[in-house]
């Protein structure tokens, strides 16, 4: 793989975005592939004492993609069903609540920002926030999220050098002594040049940035994975109070050999689709901990004892089941072996659960978007190296593949006898129905790819010289109904150009974003907050999303004036010459929003309800609550 990024949910620092594998908001990509900078990473809603009577009971819970990273930090962990459960294991010192305020957690730590000029931010620890295993969260832990998410100590530069740091299968090689690379990446962090300033007590943390930072809220989450855990299995430090401070004094030194340890750890051991042999890899802080994982299957949850902030937990163990048929997920429900669901939404699926009495269904959009985009830099067709490094042919080649895409087909016989009202979506970074979506379609171009334009496709690879059938890899969820119809829609339109796309999906796709094993990929960006400039991570040159590996020089620049900026119209401004300046590269194209539909069993569990931005239905994990 060449290099995979990612953002979402609990304890997110990169992007705005998370992969999502169907209908529920993100990626690490699908309905995926976090992005980062994000939600929040703490649980929310009403708190309760610690004093209450312990949680009882169980309840088995159903999503469409099994787990398989706890550090959804790295790239290859970027992904809504792993940020999912990194928020339930979770705190951080603000979420969202239902009503998409952000709910701070003065039991995890505070924050407030001290100076405009520079921007300086300080973070208190709360005395209550501790890891599962007892251990105090301390400032070694935020300087490990810091350090492994700003790419500052990375000696990896290059995308040359960070393709050849990764596997076939996306995950990380296990880098030379003295060779570090943090598989992640922050637009945040990385402006946090100078080292963060630590209180005696390692209570509070200080951080100045090295220019403007608008949404500099938003990368204030969790901990992400314990810095003591971290530092024993990478250094041999036993001691936890001691294997803490000797992550942070790598960090402070810039001690790469310790650093190459710390990140093969960091990139490397928390990735895991059953049971891990060390018990020391499933330490979190939040109101659950993962207790079980049965090979892509199931995973439980129990609450955690050790648990001291104020989001109590009302159910004892949560256990999640994984299927990505929509239909078996509504018969599950049905058939009572699973007491919510968030299916990948049809008309038949909704009419089938309203018919039900015991269940209640909640319907609305989602803020997921599904996307197409153009691999560049892995020798197919899109890339210029398959034509002698002729930038131009291959970018006329990529328009004229964009130009075969049914979106409008797509919409009106998948999505609207869901939604009736369904558009295709014309932005790749502005909502529909949000103030800003119709100034920046009409200046950023991609409405000109509204209709299929088979002559027009057949032009443009004339003119390229391209002759005889082009060959297209296509990465898609091999087991979703809805993109396999998709696929099957595309592969039939582009043939009528000369384009022959090969069904390159895959139940694991989400693992191979960014492998270059692929040349076109179609799945779904999930936001995990409202904030425009978390997006950065999907397009700048080494963004944690950037999975095509696109680079343009003046889209990052126009990124770093865009997060820069204070000014929400000069945002918008800058956001629409982006966009048009991603379809002037033919970086691919967006198809439609995703609706959304929320299920679950009212005879066995009240106080559930979903949010368009991940974590979903998990926001309130800890308020669930069985019915007698």
């Amino acid at each position: 793989m060449g290099k995979k990024l990612m953002a979402s949910a609990a304890v997110l620092f990169a992007a705005s975005l998370a992969v999502s594998a169907c209908s529920t908001p993100e990626k690490k990509a699908e309905e995926s592939p976090a992005a980062t900078g994000g939600g929040s990473a703490a649980p929310s809603g009403s708190a309760t004492q610690t004093t209450q009577a312990g949680p009882e009971g169980a309840l088995t819970v159903l999503w469409n993609q099994y787990f398989y990273s706890l550090n959804n930090n790295t790239s290859f962990g970027n992904n809504v069903t792993n940020a999912n459960i990194a928020y339930s294991v979770s705190s951080g010192v603000w979420h969202y609540n239902k009503e998409l305020e952000k709910e701070k957690d003065d039991s995890f730590g505070t924050y407030e920002k001290t100076s405009d000029s520079p921007l300086t931010v300080k973070q208190t620890i709360a005395d209550t926030a501790q890891w599962s295993d007892g251990v105090p969260v301390r400032a070694c832990d935020y300087i490990l999220a810091y350090g492994a998410s700003s790419t500052l100590f990375n000696t990896l530069k290059t995308q040359e050098e960070i393709a050849g740091a990764s596997n076939e299968d996306g995950t990380m090689k296990k880098q030379a002594d003295g060779v570090v690379y943090f598989d992640s990446s922050s637009e945040a962090w990385k402006l946090i040049t100078e080292f963060p300033q630590i209180s005696d007590d390692g209570k509070e943390i200080t951080y100045k940035y090295s220019s403007v930072y608008a949404d500099w809220e938003y990368a204030l989450f969790g901990t992400g994975v314990p810095a003591h855990v971290v530092g024993k299995r990478a250094l041999g430090v036993a001691d936890p109070t001691a294997a803490c401070d000797a992550v942070l004094k790598a960090f402070q030194d810039k001690d790469n050999s310790a650093l190459s340890k710390i990140a093969n750890v960091w990139n490397t051991d928390y990735n895991f689709t059953s049971t891990p042999a060390d018990a020391e890899l499933l330490v979190s802080n939040g109101p659950y901990v993962i207790k079980d994982i049965v090979d892509e299957k199931s995973l439980t949850m129990t609450a955690n004892t050790n648990y001291k902030g104020k989001y109590q937990p009302k159910i004892k163990d949560v256990t999640v089941v994984y299927n990505e048929d929509p239909t078996a997920s509504a018969q599950a429900l049905k058939n009572g072996d699973v007491a919510i669901i968030q299916p990948q939404a049809t008309a038949d699926l909704l009419q089938s659960l309203q018919g039900d009495d015991k269940l209640e269904v909640l319907t609305g959009d989602q803020a997921v978007y599904e996307h197409i985009d153009l691999t560049m830099n892995n020798g197919g067709p899109f890339d210029p190296k398959t034509y002698g490094g002729d930038a131009a042919k291959a970018l006329k080649v990529r328009q004229a593949f964009l130009k075969t895409i049914p979106r409008q087909q797509i919409v009106d016989s998948l999505i609207k006898p869901l939604n009736p009202n369904a558009t295709i979506r014309n932005s790749y970074n502005m909502t529909p129905g949000t103030p800003d979506y119709d100034s920046t379609i009409a200046g950023n171009g991609m409405n000109a790819y509204d209709t299929v334009d088979v002559e027009g496709a057949k032009a443009l690879l004339q003119e390229a010289g391209v002759s005889g059938t082009v060959k297209v890899r296509f990465l898609y969820a091999k087991t979703n109904p809805r993109r396999q119809q998709e696929y099957r829609l595309v592969a039939e339109s582009a043939k009528a150009a000369g384009f022959e796309v090969q069904d390159a999906g895959d139940p694991k796709w989400s693992e191979r974003l960014g492998s270059g094993s692929y040349d076109a990929s179609l799945f779904a960006w999930s936001q995990s907050n409202d904030s425009l400039g978390g997006s950065a991570a999907n397009y700048t040159s080494t963004g944690q999303n950037n999975y095509s590996g696109y680079k343009n020089e003046q889209v990052d620049k126009w990124w770093t004036e865009l997060n820069q900026s204070t000014d929400k119209a000069k945002q918008v401004e800058i956001n629409t010459q982006i966009e048009k300046q991603l379809m002037d590269d033919a970086f691919g194209i967006i198809l439609f929003q995703h609706p959304d539909i929320t299920a679950f069993d009212k005879t066995k569990v009240s106080n559930v309800s979903t949010i368009p931005f991940n974590p979903n239905y998990y926001w309130n994990i800890w308020e669930w609550e069985l019915v007698k």
